[in-house]
Parts: structure tokens; sequence; C-alpha cells
């Protein structure tokens, strides 16, 4: 298993080396990592919908979508985020 504990705390960088992990690595990977000020917007969300745009600009969080479904949730230096990435069997039914 890769390890990876990431000191970016860059959320742009954060979600685009997880799907960038998922999409290019075969073997399971465990990641620890933390995100500056930000809001993750699922990916079927309307970020408008779910975001105060003007407190969002006076305080300069950034807005970032993930890969996967899910709520909008706020990530700031006081949470840990963990990726679980393992591999998928072929022919496996995924849908529970």
């Amino acid at each position: 298993m890769l390890y990876i504990n990431d000191s970016c705390r860059e959320p742009y960088w954060n979600l685009a080396a997880e799907e960038y992990l998922l999409k290019n690595f075969n073997e399971p990977v465990f990641r620890l990592w933390r995100n500056s000020n930000s809001i993750i917007i699922g990916h079927y969300q309307n970020a408008l919908a779910e975001i105060n745009t003007q407190y969002v600009k006076e305080y300069g969080i950034k807005v970032v979508r993930r890969l996967t479904g899910g709520g909008a949730v706020f990530h700031d230096l006081g949470n840990l985020n963990f990726t679980f990435i393992e591999e998928r069997i072929p022919g496996e039914d995924t849908s529970a």
C-alpha cells in the first residue's frame, strides 16, 4: 500500500491529486491531507445554490468540486481528510 502524508494545504491541488491517484495508480493508496479554508462541492450539486457567494468572496474561501457525489462541506486546517483507494476486482458489483 502506498502511504501519502500530503503537506499541501491547497484545495485545488488536493482534489486534483486525489483524482490523479484514483485514475493512475493500480496499487492501494492511503492518503492523509488537509485544506485551507474551502468549500468542497459534490459532483452533482449546484454550487450557486449551496454557497453564499458574497461571503465566499469577502473571506477568500475557495470553492472546489470533487469527483464524487454527496453534500457540500467546509474544510479548514482543523480537520484531517483521508483517502482510501483500493483495487477494484474485475466484474465486482460496486452498486451496494
